[in-house]
């Protein structure tokens, strides 16, 4: 509990820090996965981020962030594997995720990831009225509109990140 917590206090001062306008939602990290989020909180799946790290397969060790709607799959082999000039990559698994982020696989927020990774937002996001994603831990996720993960210094809006 004192580690979720830890991470969400970290969460919401670079939320403060990058004067982010947010709504929290805690969640029973029970329903943390987007789809029983979405179905017991309301929400739509179209209007949920899933905040992805993807990994390299070969030679040194690449990460990058990517959000998708929760509707949406990530062009792994294609897209992100272009944008990250790699020859094969994969979905980082629960360890690295953690390693890197510090956060869980079904809490990741694109708010607190290394200030040097790379995070990839799908051009349908920001066409959108609000967005959820993950605060962090599996006990919280962020409101937002789209237009505010753009403060990320790191963030590149991209065409075609997903496939419907």
């Amino acid at each position: 509990m004192a580690e979720t917590s830890n991470i969400e206090s970290r969460v919401k001062n670079i939320l403060q820090d990058l004067k982010v306008e947010y709504e929290w939602i805690e969640v029973d990290p029970e329903f943390a996965d987007t789809s029983q989020f979405c179905e017991k909180y309301g929400f739509k799946m179209e209007e949920s981020g899933n905040t992805i790290i993807v990994a390299s397969k070969r030679g040194e060790k690449k990460f990058s962030g990517c959000i998708v709607l929760g509707t949406d799959r990530l062009d792994v082999n294609k897209k992100v594997k272009s944008l990250m000039g790699v020859s094969r990559l994969s979905f980082a698994n629960a360890e690295d995720t953690i390693q890197l982020t510090g956060m869980m696989i079904g809490g990741v927020t694109p708010f607190a990831l290394p200030i040097d990774l790379p995070i990839y937002i799908d051009h349908k996001i920001m066409s959108l009225e609000k967005l959820i994603v993950g605060g962090g831990s599996r006990s919280g996720k962020i409101l937002i509109h789209p237009d505010e993960l753009l403060k990320i210094s790191s963030v590149q809006v991209i065409e075609d990140l997903s496939l419907s």
